[in-house]
């Protein structure tokens, strides 16, 4: 069952913009392939099976997803309850049509909103919220972009969880071939990563909480962190 909150975005950043136009439907289509049997082990050495622990460890019984790309994450998630509750927000009416077909089978809400901005969500209102490769397709550097973090945290209840991924682009291990290929997204707008450091990354988590956790593997950090109950 979905509800459907959704309106078309207006007056948003070219960049940002720019960054999501990819993802029409029929990229959407081969997403899951590219991106966590291609890209994220072959590129950036992180293996799909990281993404999937994160997930099982993090989500609670009512969940919002923060730039949804494909669902294919929550999709696969072991939830606390077998009907948990699932927000989607995405600036993108067909990423956000697109996770809510893949979840068709929980109640999921639509919503059109930008991560760079207060979500139009009600405050402590979810359990858990994630922003899973959502920070290195948003413009501007880890300093500025890094508030996503916060409006995440405005969303979850105290003791809830906030939780996510991103490729970086310094003080990680980046191979040729990643650097390669991160170079072109870049050019192409559709990374924004290249000012994107772990040090700015720990430091903005460091800002948002009291209790994180954060670990790297190959190119990409994975955290955790708990709201101040």
């Amino acid at each position: 069952m979905t509800d459907d909150l959704s309106r078309p975005p207006l007056d948003h950043d070219q960049a940002v913009v720019d960054g999501y136009a990819p993802y029409h439907r029929r990229a959407l289509a081969f997403y899951d392939f590219f991106v966590f049997r291609g890209s994220a082990p072959l590129f950036w050495r992180c293996s799909p099976r990281d993404f999937e622990r994160l997930y099982h460890t993090s989500v609670g019984a009512k969940h919002v997803e923060i730039g949804v790309g494909t669902g294919y994450l929550p999709s696969r998630a072991r939830f606390p309850v077998s009907n948990p509750k699932i927000t989607l927000v995405d600036l993108n009416p067909a990423t956000l049509d697109f996770a809510a077909s893949r979840l068709r089978f929980f109640e999921t809400t639509k919503v059109v909103g930008n991560a760079l901005e207060p979500l139009p969500v009600p405050d402590e209102s979810h359990d858990s919220a994630a922003l899973c490769f959502l920070l290195h397709c948003v413009p501007g550097s880890l300093r500025d972009k890094g508030v996503a973090l916060k409006h995440a945290a405005a969303a979850v209840r105290p003791g809830g969880t906030v939780f996510g991924s991103t490729v970086l682009s310094s003080g990680v291990p980046v191979t040729w071939a990643g650097r390669s290929l991160m170079d072109k997204l870049n050019a192409k707008g559709v990374f924004h990563n290249d000012q994107d450091s772990l040090a700015d990354l720990t430091s903005q988590l460091k800002q948002n909480f009291t209790d994180f956790d954060l670990v790297t593997r190959g190119s990409v950090a994975l955290f955790r962190a708990r709201k101040a109950a």
